[in-house]
């Protein structure tokens, strides 16, 4: 990448973790996606109980393989052959992990987190339940507002994550959203994480590539 954007693009980065920090939240930055995994296997005890939301960017960062070691309790959501009963008790089940792991829709400059769920148990336990949230995003999901934040779920996170699921809404075959009212639409609950009662409980990993949708 050009030193010049690059530069740009960093400060950015910067400016967004120091106000995630002020909204009482813990930030990290690496530069690659194999940086990721070193730096949570510090943020977690071996024996933890640990949970994630759908992600994948957590795939794409290795993330899924470290809590598949063995080292973990991993509440697997993606473990072949779970029926809906049991993936629906996993989701509950989330809710007493030591740790929630997920991506993001979006980060504002703001350092606010937006999210949209379709079922909302993601944006559930991001809100209340585990005792620590372990957030992974690439840059680009660095926006300047909730304004933009909603834009990019519209224009590309929703439709990628509806075609991604098979899901048989406008979105998926137009490439943007369509305000539809489809039995598999996937935009339900709309969250905005702002300024945290409970200090340094979400902690938040910006890596300097871009990852997921």
């Amino acid at each position: 990448m050009d030193r010049h954007l690059q530069s740009v693009i960093m400060k950015r980065i910067e400016r967004t973790m120091e106000n995630i920090r002020r909204n009482r939240m813990q930030a990290w930055y690496v530069e690659s996606r194999n940086d990721v995994v070193p730096l949570l296997e510090t943020l977690l005890d071996e024996g933890d109980t640990v949970a994630c939301g759908g992600s994948v960017t957590l795939f794409e960062t290795g993330v899924i393989d470290c809590l598949r070691s063995g080292r973990y309790n991993f509440l697997d959501r993606y473990a072949e052959g779970l029926t809906p009963e049991q993936l629906t008790e996993l989701h509950r089940k989330a809710f007493f992990a030591d740790a929630y792991l997920t991506g993001t829709n979006a980060i504002t400059e703001k350092g606010e987190l937006f999210n949209v769920d379709g079922r909302g148990n993601r944006v559930a336990a991001m809100i209340y339940g585990p005792e620590k949230v372990i957030v992974v995003a690439g840059y680009n999901k660095i926006v300047a507002d909730v304004d933009e934040a909603v834009n990019r779920v519209r224009q590309t996170a929703a439709p990628a994550n509806a075609a991604r699921l098979s899901r048989k809404t406008p979105c998926a075959v137009t490439g943007c959203c369509q305000d539809c009212m489809s039995s598999d639409r996937i935009c339900s609950s709309y969250v905005v994480l702002r300024h945290q009662l409970v200090p340094d409980r979400i902690k938040v990993i910006i890596v300097g590539e871009e990852l997921g949708y």
